[in-house]
Formats: C-alpha cells, sequence, structure tokens
C-alpha cells in the first residue's frame, strides 16, 4: 500500500492522476488497492448509490460499409438487392437485416407501454438508406412516445449521416437536424483506442480519434450530452488505455468550462473476440476488466459516472464491479444484437428490476432508478415521473413482449444477383 502513497494523497485531494501513476496501477497485482483507491472517487461522488435504467436497445440494422476486426455484428450488404425498395425489414440469408421507421416506432412503443424511459438506437453504417430515414425516425418515436428519451447513434454514424446526406451536411447541421428531430442524447459508441497503431491494426477503414472527438465537442456546443467509450481488450497495450482514458478527460475538462454539455458517463466495453477476425485472441479476464473499470473511475474523475455494462462483463462481474469505482450497471436492455457475451447467443439479453435492484443491494449499494441524463426516476403501481417534472406517463408492466424473429422479413434480392 505504501507504494502508492503518492497516487493516494492525489486522488484524496481530488488531482489528475498521470499517465504514469495510471500505468504503475495497471501494473500492480494490487488489485484490492486498486479498487479501494476507485472507490474513494466514487464515493465522493455517489456515497453508496448505484444507478440502473429501464431501457430497450434497437438495432436499425447490421449492414455495414466497414470491416472492422473486432467487429462480429456487421454483415455485407448483399448485391443484386433492389435499391428502390423503401426501407423495411430485410434479413437476408447471411443475417443481415434493417428496419423500416414503423417498425422502429413499434419496438419503442412497445417498451413505452411497458414503463422504459429510454431507447438506445445503433446500427451499421447502412450504404443505401437515406439521411431521411434516421430524422423521420427521431420524429416518428418522439411523437408515438413522447416522454422516451432517445438515446442514438455513435460519432461514426454522425460522420456517416454527413456523407449521405444530399446535399451533403455538416456535423452541425446533422446533429441539429437530428436534435430537432427528438434526439436526446448519444451513447459513446465507436471509440475503440484513440491510437494510431491500434486504429491501423484493427479498423484502419474507420475514422479516427480526431472527427470522433469533434462529434461529440459539436454535439456538447449544441447541448447535447454524451457518453464515451473504450473497447478494451483486443491488440492494444494496458498503456495505450491510459492513454485513451487521458483523452477522454482532457476533452471533458474542456467541455465543462466552454460548452452546454459534456460526457455523461464512461462505458469500458470489454472485447468478445466470437464471431470477429479476432476471434484467436483471448479476450480480457475478470482482472483486466475490474483493473480497467476502476482506473477509468481513476482518470477520469471530472466524467461523473463509470458503467459496467452488464452485457459485456456479465450480470456478476458488472456486481463486483460496484466496488472497484463503478457506480451504474446499465438497464433491462431487453435486445441486444451487437455481442452475445458467450458466442453464438440470443439476442434476447435482458435483466429484470428485480434482478437489478437485488444485484444492487447485494453489493451493499443503494438501488436508484435512472433516465438517460441521471435524473432520478419515480414510480407508482402503473405511472413513472422525472423527479422536478410535473408531467408522469402511465404504463404495463407486462405489456413489453420478448422480441422474436417476427420482427422480420425476407430481403427480396433481384434476379439479377
Amino acid at each position: 500500500m505504501n507504494r502508492f502513497a503518492d497516487i493516494r494523497r492525489k486522488v484524496e485531494a481530488g488531482e489528475p492522476l498521470s499517465y504514469d501513476d495510471g500505468v504503475r496501477l495497471y501494473e500492480s497485482p494490487d488489485i484490492h488497492t486498486l479498487g479501494e483507491l476507485a472507490n474513494i472517487v466514487r464515493e465522493k461522488r455517489h456515497g453508496r448509490v448505484a444507478y440502473f435504467n429501464i431501457n430497450r436497445h434497437i438495432n436499425y440494422s447490421n449492414y455495414c460499409v466497414l470491416r472492422c476486426r473486432f467487429c462480429g455484428f456487421y454483415r455485407a450488404y448483399p448485391k443484386g438487392a433492389d435499391e428502390r425498395r423503401p426501407p423495411g425489414p430485410h434479413p437476408g440469408t447471411d443475417g443481415g437485416y434493417e428496419l423500416s421507421v414503423s417498425d422502429m416506432i413499434a419496438q419503442a412503443s412497445r417498451a413505452y407501454a411497458a414503463g422504459a424511459t429510454e431507447v438506445h438506437i445503433v446500427g451499421g453504417l447502412h450504404p443505401k438508406l437515406p439521411f431521411s430515414y434516421y430524422t423521420d425516425m427521431c420524429a416518428a418515436i418522439r411523437q408515438a412516445c413522447p416522454h422516451l428519451h432517445i438515446k442514438a447513434f455513435t460519432a461514426i454514424e454522425i460522420i456517416h449521416f454527413t456523407r449521405v446526406a444530399k446535399p451533403r451536411l455538416s456535423i452541425e447541421n446533422v446533429l441539429t437536424k437530428l436534435r430537432d428531430a427528438g434526439l436526446g442524447s448519444m451513447p459513446g459508441g465507436g471509440a475503440e483506442i484513440f491510437d494510431d497503431r491500434v486504429h491501423h491494426e484493427a479498423f484502419r477503414n474507420k475514422v479516427g480519434e480526431v472527427e470522433w472527438f469533434e462529434v461529440h465537442r459539436t454535439a456538447h456546443e449544441l447541448g447535447i450530452f454524451s457518453n464515451a467509450t473504450m473497447l478494451y481488450g483486443h491488440v492494444e497495450t494496458p498503456a495505450e488505455r491510459i492513454a485513451h482514458l487521458i483523452k477522454l478527460r482532457d476533452h471533458q475538462e474542456e467541455s465543462l468550462r466552454l460548452r452546454k454539455s459534456h460526457f455523461n458517463c464512461v462505458i469500458p466495453l470489454s472485447f468478445i473476440p466470437e464471431g470477429s477476425d479476432l476471434s484467436h485472441l483471448p479476450g480480457p479476464s475478470g482482472i483486466d476488466d475490474l483493473k480497467t473499470l476502476a482506473l477509468s473511475r481513476l482518470m477520469c474523475p471530472n466524467i461523473p459516472h463509470i458503467k459496467a455494462f452488464w452485457i459485456m462483463q456479465t450480470p456478476k462481474l458488472a456486481q463486483v464491479a460496484l466496488d472497484w469505482g463503478v457506480d451504474d450497471i446499465d438497464g433491462t436492455v431487453v435486445y441486444y444484437d451487437i455481442t452475445k457475451r458467450e458466442g453464438g447467443g440470443t439476442t434476447h439479453q435482458e435483466l429484470s428490476v428485480d434482478k437489478l435492484r437485488r444485484m444492487i443491494a447485494e453489493a451493499r449499494c443503494e438501488p436508484v432508478e435512472r433516465d438517460t441524463l441521471y435524473r432520478r426516476v419515480i414510480r407508482n403501481e402503473n405511472t413513472w415521473r422525472i423527479v422536478g417534472e410535473s408531467w408522469e406517463v402511465g404504463y404495463d408492466a407486462a405489456a413489453e413482449p420478448i422480441p422474436g424473429t417476427s420482427d422480420v422479413v425476407p430481403l427480396q434480392v433481384s434476379s439479377s444477383s
């Protein structure tokens, strides 16, 4: 413990840790002291409160123009597919699909009727969908579900929208149009690792850190809150993870000082090799997960929340991580197609509210339901509201069906294919 006395002094004084501090902590086998230090920061901010939410993930399409080596989600758009058809649920024989705006409304409405406060929407970089598809989606969901928060579109998707829009639009134009259509905030995906070597090796065709930060900088200037992720455990080194976190911290410092909004949360995402071009890699261990979550809390004290996304780290490890600096374990999720933790699994990935509360209570924390912006949610038997708001939403907790393949129909491919 004495070998970290200098770091402990910084943590207790609220001083930022250096790159060398972070590397020292990661290289140490003393994971318990690391967790203790991370919890100093966590408990100064949140005490023993731990957050969860009732949400629903929707992936509008897994067709993508990119071929990132770490990704097992994307599918190549089929040659010969009828480009004249309207957007709709068209899964191909390879598992590719795209959903229509009406399908998105239906899924969001089912979640809203069941009491969800958030819908989380991301997808692949679809080569054919027009920009109007995304603005129409947001506007239609907002009309159908007035108080459902729309958290949608990674920075990489926003860059893609600037290119598919006709005429082309700036990042500010795209974000403004989406915000005006109903976008409430942005997830943090697409960050991967901010390092040129890692970028070249694992996702060379994807835009890099300059563009990622430009999108979030613009979002924060426009008053759009966002999150920040770090996909770890593939080809990067622990030192490169530390450098990534410091870049997030530096951006946050500027946003807090100069902009209307900022990052709400850092979400370290544990790489799952199965189904990707990097399937020969082992992926991170549980110890690696805990170290990375704790270091995210320590290296980014100016970002309010650290989330252990139970889909990626498993519910059991997310629960343990509540003593390693984590204060949020995400929510009900219900549907998730980006990864399946055990490989070849189902897209129905869900934890009940009772299970989430029990996980948090067993970790000696107070479970608090939040909305996307970390405002407390108050529920009665069949209504929910946000603390400080005068409106309330009625719901039926039994209204959300388990999603299945009935949401989609076969892709129509022309005879010339």
